[in-house]
């Protein structure tokens, strides 16, 4: 394993978020520019991506979170595999950055969506310090690995099954969010809660795709709440889903509330269209917890201020997409793995 002095990479890793807190004008004029490559990255949603990050690598967080691993610096160090999604700006860097935290030496698949961001973010580290230049590897196929973090779809879950089985892995699915509303939030919670659905315009794992409401839920007071994201509409890209999803709902004469800028539709699935949320009712707080329960293992994180217990990650609104250091994808935690490998 490369000889890792915590002290020393808590220090660089705090240093690049207060780099990305507060952007110079080459990584703004960066941010700026990824929308010339992804129509969904626009300033806006990689600013805030950015900012998300920086705030994460703050010291006090990196101290508690790398504190609960033992890191022995005898291992030899391995090679690890990371195939990276690109649906929302910066989604693997979390993944890179444990590899780096663990010793161990990143193989990076950059998703063709985002592939730029990484770079510029990696290398600023680099600027700060010189011995993270040898722990990752940008590449254009895996070969010579000893262990695979992958992320993709239900569908490319299966092919990594496949290709990478044999060697320790973890390997995610889809995964989307839910809202759990007792029907007595307030208009800020609920604006709050429009954070969860539209920030990355719901592209992310850990937006809300789902509501679980109380029998009888009139969403008029939801409605009335979420009006200030409606801007979101004159994204071409969004409003093109809104426009296609809207006009199969008509044809269909398919049941659903339309407030302008997004659909909500009465449906037992969990993962929604973009600009739709689908919604169930609950009898009582029971009987929502036991359907969070049973929908687990599709669930990333639940938005809620209700008092639940269940497996999965549970935040306020308006914090879905602010994870902290220790909040793991799928809730694998993936610096235990790349400890004990």
């Amino acid at each position: 394993m490369s000889k890792i002095n915590i002290k020393n990479a808590i220090n660089s890793f705090s240093r690049l978020g207060k780099q990305l807190t507060e952007p110079d004008a080459a990584l703004q004029a960066i941010i700026n520019d990824e929308r010339y490559h992804n129509a969904w990255f626009t300033p806006e949603s990689v600013s805030e991506a950015v900012t998300a990050i920086g705030k994460m690598l703050n010291e006090a967080d990196l101290h508690t979170w790398l504190s609960d691993y033992y890191l022995n610096n005898e291992k030899e160090s391995k090679k690890v595999g990371l195939i990276l999604a690109g649906n929302i700006p910066l989604v693997g860097f979390h993944d890179v950055l444990c590899v780096l935290a663990s010793g161990n030496h990143a193989l990076i698949k950059a998703s063709s969506q985002d592939a730029r961001l990484i770079k510029q973010v990696l290398q600023r580290l680099v600027d700060i310090d010189n011995s993270f230049a040898d722990q990752y590897s940008f590449v254009e196929r895996l070969v010579d690995f000893d262990a695979i973090i992958a992320t993709g779809s239900n569908n490319s879950s299966r092919y990594f099954d496949y290709y990478f089985g044999k060697v320790p892995n973890i390997i995610r699915k889809n995964r989307n969010s839910i809202a759990l509303l007792t029907g007595t939030e307030t208009a800020e919670e609920l604006f709050s809660l429009g954070h969860d659905i539209f920030d990355y315009y719901g592209l992310g794992c850990r937006n809300v795709s789902k509501l679980l409401v109380p029998a009888g839920y009139i969403f008029n007071f939801f409605f009335e709440s979420i009006e200030e994201h409606k801007a979101i509409i004159h994204h071409h890209k969004y409003n093109n889903n809104y426009d296609y999803n809207k006009s199969i709902y008509l044809v269909n004469s398919d049941k659903h509330l339309d407030n302008g800028f997004l659909m909500v539709k009465e449906d037992d699935r969990m993962a929604s269209p973009l600009s739709v949320v689908y919604f169930s009712y609950y009898d009582d707080l029971a009987a929502a917890q036991q359907i969070l329960i049973d929908q687990s293992e599709n669930i990333q994180c639940i938005v809620t201020k209700a008092p639940i217990s269940v497996p999965n990650q549970v935040v306020g609104f308006g914090q879905s997409q602010q994870p902290a250091l220790w909040d793991y994808a799928d809730g694998i935690d993936t610096m235990e793995f790349l400890s004990n490998l």
